[in-house]
């Protein structure tokens, strides 16, 4: 067999293999989705580090902490740098704390308008496809770490409000950030690891007794 017949037949199989290999070399968004509904929905609670960054009309923020999630739509955002405050939800009343603070302000979730409401209720009725309009692949967002996968779309519930949401998707189908991209053009990102699944969270935790002298006041609320 000559190498003029080699080069063409092996350039022939490589060609083939291209060919079989790219259908699946680009993630299917539909399939992502779905895993990560799937993922979410069968927890019962979540405990998460986290770090929130906020940039917008020239201030830049950066606070982290840890987060509780338990099923249905509890929450609780612990802060403790660079300073303590605690955003809490029970699934009917959410709260708004400063440690120190004479006052404590407290709102119905129905009303409650704050970019991590939503997330209070990402166990169990995650449906990612419904939730964002317009989901699709992010190519040109880099992701946080190699393997994993972004994602963008616009949330029905707050279109008015939030032009973009990213989505960072892990190999196992969990949410290691999420970014929103606001009308005014702010954008907050939260970003998520140690990430413990199923633990035992007593709702003691996600319930808010005012201490001693301090006052709750009605009404909407944000840090």
């Amino acid at each position: 067999m000559t190498a003029d017949f080699i080069v063409p037949q092996f350039l022939t199989l490589l060609l083939a293999m291209a060919t079989a290999v790219a259908p699946n070399s680009t993630p299917d968004v539909h399939s992502i989705a779905h895993a990560v509904d799937t993922h979410y929905n069968r927890l019962q609670t979540l405990q998460t580090e986290f770090i929130e960054t906020y940039h917008g009309a020239g201030i830049e923020r950066t606070e982290s902490g840890s987060l509780w999630l338990k099923k249905p739509g509890k929450m609780r955002w612990e802060y403790r740098s660079p300073k303590e405050k605690l955003f809490l939800s029970d699934g009917k009343d959410a709260w708004f704390y400063l440690p120190g603070d004479r006052q404590v302000r407290r709102t119905s979730v129905r009303k409650l308008d704050d970019l991590r409401s939503p997330l209070g209720f990402l166990l169990g009725k995650t449906r990612l496809e419904k939730e964002l309009e317009g989901l699709s692949l992010a190519p040109d967002v880099v992701p946080l770490a190699p393997g994993n996968t972004v994602l963008r779309g616009v949330p029905k519930a707050m279109a008015d409000r939030i032009r973009e949401v990213i989505l960072e998707i892990t190999p196992e189908h969990r949410i290691a950030r999420i970014q929103f991209e606001e009308a005014d053009e702010s954008v907050t990102e939260y970003r998520f690891s140690q990430q413990e699944e199923n633990g035992a969270i007593a709702d003691q935790r996600f319930r808010f007794a005012a201490p001693p002298g301090v006052e709750v006041i009605e009404g909407e609320f944000g840090p």
